[in-house]
This record gives structure tokens, sequence and C-alpha cells, in this order.
């Protein structure tokens, strides 16, 4: 796809707070649309408003596009949670982005589940 299209959905986020196991604080960010080099603020922005003390979901469910730009913010996010000692899962990739976040290594960082309740016990 060229960049020049101008049909990509922006980035959005979503922030609940759920209860682990023993009630334990979790962040769900929840994205929606397209990430790429513009969802900086989505991404970035959106971690930097959770309790640091609390665990972090990433829920792809409702996001459509993912590109190589897209993927480096989603690293440096969880590299950030990494410092802070957070545990990370992320759930609701399509079965290509699953491949693809595997083949480049998201899984050293993070738990990558099939779905919100297996997401929820990775990280309790």
């Amino acid at each position: 796809m060229s960049t020049g299209e101008g049909m990509r959905a922006e980035a959005r986020a979503r922030i609940d707070t759920l209860s682990g196991s023993g009630g334990k604080p979790i962040s769900a960010i929840r994205f929606s649309g397209d990430i790429s080099s513009n969802s900086r603020d989505a991404i970035l922005g959106s971690y930097e408003q959770i309790a640091k003390d609390h665990a972090v979901l990433l829920d792809f469910v409702k996001v459509d596009y993912v590109n190589s730009s897209g993927i480096a913010l989603i690293i440096q996010l969880m590299l950030e949670a990494g410092k802070a000692d957070q545990k990370v899962a992320l759930f609701g990739l399509t079965p290509h982005f699953q491949k693809v976040f595997t083949m480049v290594g998201i899984g050293r960082y993070a738990e990558i589940a099939a779905d919100e309740p297996a997401a929820i016990a990775a990280v309790s």
C-alpha cells in the first residue's frame, strides 16, 4: 500500500481498569483503527497515563492494520513496561499479525494470548 492513500483510520486508544487474580489491578489499553508512525500519542501517550504498578493488556481486537512503524511503537511501550517491571500481554491479533509479532520477537517482551481471559491469566 502506498503511504499517500489517506484511507487508513487513525489509531485511538481507550484505557480500562480490570481485576486480575486476587483483585490485582490490570490496565487494558484498547486500540482501534490503524497503528502506524502517526500512532505515537495513542500508544505511548496511553501507556504514560496508566499506573506503573498495574499489569498491562494490549487489546488489538478493533485494530485493522499495523505497519512496521506501529510495531516499533508497540515494542517501545513494552520496553518501558519492562523497565517498570510490569507484566504485559496482548490479544486480539489476526492470525497474520500473530505471525508477524512472533517473527519480530514480541514474545520476548509480552505474552501473545488467544483472547482477553487468557491475557488476564498471563499477567495475573
